[in-house]
């Protein structure tokens, strides 16, 4: 069925695969069924639709609610499965559709650092990230953006195999440290694809 979000894809990727000469690697990697929470650092306003380009699947994206105020834009996000989500305050019922979605089989993107990073470096994620992975059975996809973003330079994608978290969710561990494994994962994965 072709959707919103299918046409303005194949048009994304016909305008930044070529401009960025985007290299994705670990596709396979991706669960083919079930919910899955993607996350992957954050280096650039084009990461999203980066990831939803190279991504094996559709992925609904979380996004500050500012932006769903901008006419025009905030109806184009809502079309692309994009839903908002309070900043700087913990967005009851944002978490409740993410849990939703991810128990619904589907794949939820996430930044675990909240912001783009100034620097390159991947810094500290938010405790978000580990508060779906804990409650959900959802398989959990690290993924790498490596840039910088210049035209006609290369840009990596790396997907990581899921990250198993039988242990941590075996001894309820906190949200914090859940999302401090899954930004190691991230940071081990740009290291090793550089």
């Amino acid at each position: 069925m072709v959707t919103f979000y299918t046409i303005a894809r194949s048009v994304v990727k016909s305008v930044l695969m070529p401009l960025y000469r985007v290299e994705v690697r670990g596709r396979e990697h991706f669960p083919k069924e079930g919910g899955v929470l993607l996350c992957s650092n954050h280096i650039d306003n084009l990461d999203p639709p980066l990831v939803g380009i190279t991504a094996p699947r559709p992925i609904l994206f979380m996004a500050k609610e500012e932006l769903f105020k901008i006419p025009v834009f905030g109806k184009m996000l809502a079309n692309l499965n994009a839903f908002p989500v309070k900043r700087g305050a913990s967005d009851r019922e944002a978490l409740r559709k993410g849990i939703k979605f991810l128990k619904e089989g589907k794949v939820l993107g996430l930044f675990p650092e909240g912001t783009r990073s100034k620097t390159g470096e991947i810094g500290e994620g938010m405790a978000g990230a580990g508060f779906f992975a804990l409650r959900t059975d959802a398989h959990v996809v690290p993924c790498a953006i490596i840039g910088p973003y210049k035209a006609f330079r290369k840009v990596k994608v790396v997907y990581g195999p899921p990250i198993d978290m039988e242990e941590l969710r075996g001894r309820k561990a906190s949200a914090e440290e859940t999302t401090a494994v899954i930004m190691s994962h991230i940071r081990r994965l740009k290291e090793e694809s550089q």
